[in-house]
């Protein structure tokens, strides 16, 4: 299964429900949240990325207002107050429970059931990631990465149907309203798109930083990998193995082989995912070559001049030696640190120094 390439077949105009990779740009946030945004604009800039839809926001607010016509939904979490976790979980968790037991509006239902019949083709039970892309989610100014639910390797349309309102429901999780009421974000604006792409059985997944995460060096890039799916990393269940290669010259600066003991892999159901053991010839083995380590190095090159900025970008190395982005998002660490001047500027440069020497701060 070659999940790379662009399929003419899979693209349309949006319905307003379903949007294709192909026919979204970053500038599509609104219609279809911040992960889909991002990987219709990869898949613009012709970077490889597992082909897809976005189930929209539309069809989000249109299944909720389904649900709850009179808008309580969001009035209650208005009137939480972020200090009062236990308040703010008795009613995420509420929330939760009523999207997730909901049945779909019937024109949402079935135009998500054309578009998968469409993106699976052939075989109706292709594996798939279902992915959670809200709106408020990977700006420069806010990271909601790990806060939402995602799935991986969903099969059956019965299965993807179910997933995506797991999506939906893990808006309404106590880290993600928490956060939200911390960063005060409007909750009218905050709706959920869901991302359905064809799933990479990968071989290798990590991530990697246009930059350096502890330096800012923004003359290298870092890379961290294990075997298996990603997801091993983000639970903490492995360390993985760490890379650090000059985005200009592709020397390999540091190299951190870990001890590998898990990985995760899709479970022998063919369902879901498991955790598995490592055997032990490749527990301390690097799971990226070096020619794979270049081939990332370029692509990381490319999104970061495509974007303009510092990018922390998700990959996978299929088993056939295939290699995906699955994500990019603004790198918010060290973007940040730069736009806040340590001290304000002065004409007079003297100022500085004896603004040290007294110990204060002129304005």
């Amino acid at each position: 299964m070659n999940t790379g390439h662009r399929n003419p077949q899979l693209s349309n105009t949006g319905t307003g429900f379903i949007y294709w990779f192909e026919d979204i740009r970053l500038a599509s946030r609104p219609t279809v949240g911040g992960k889909g945004a991002s990987l219709g604009e990869l898949t613009h800039a012709g970077i490889p990325v597992p082909p897809g839809f976005v189930v929209s926001t539309d069809a989000f607010e249109t299944s909720i207002r389904a649900l709850d016509p009179d808008g309580s939904i969001r009035r209650s979490i208005v009137a939480l107050h972020g200090a009062d976790l236990a308040r703010v979980a008795d009613v995420a968790r509420e929330i939760r429970a009523r999207i997730e037991a909901a049945p779909l509006p019937a024109k949402v239902e079935s135009e998500i059931v054309e578009a998968h019949a469409r993106l699976c083709g052939a075989d109706s039970d292709a594996p798939l990631a279902v992915r959670s892309s809200a709106t408020s989610e990977d700006s420069a100014q806010a990271s909601f990465a790990g806060l939402q639910e995602t799935l991986l390797w969903v099969r059956g349309v019965d299965a993807t149907l179910k997933a995506l309102r797991s999506c939906w429901a893990s808006l309404y999780s106590l880290e993600s309203v928490s956060y939200r009421l911390r960063l005060a974000i409007d909750e009218a604006q905050v709706a959920m798109g869901v991302v359905v792409q064809r799933m990479v059985n990968s071989r290798s997944s990590g991530v990697m930083f246009t930059r350096s995460p502890t330096t800012g060096d923004p003359s290298v890039i870092a890379i961290e990998g294990s075997w298996g799916l990603g997801s091993a990393i983000v639970s903490g269940e492995v360390t993985p193995d760490r890379f650090v290669v000059n985005k200009v010259t592709d020397e390999i600066a540091k190299r951190d082989i870990a001890t590998k003991l898990v990985e995760h892999v899709p479970a022998a159901s063919g369902s879901g995912v498991t955790t598995a053991e490592v055997p032990q010839e490749r527990q301390t083995l690097a799971c990226l070559s070096d020619a794979e380590l270049g081939a990332l190095r370029e692509l990381g090159r490319r999104v970061e001049k495509h974007y303009g900025s510092a990018q922390d970008i998700e990959w996978a190395v299929a088993r056939d030696g295939a290699i995906y982005l699955l994500q990019s998002r603004p790198e918010t660490v060290w973007s940040t640190r730069e736009v806040q001047p340590v001290a304000a500027p002065r004409t007079n440069p003297f100022d500085h120094v004896l603004a040290a020497l007294s110990g204060k701060r002129r304005p």
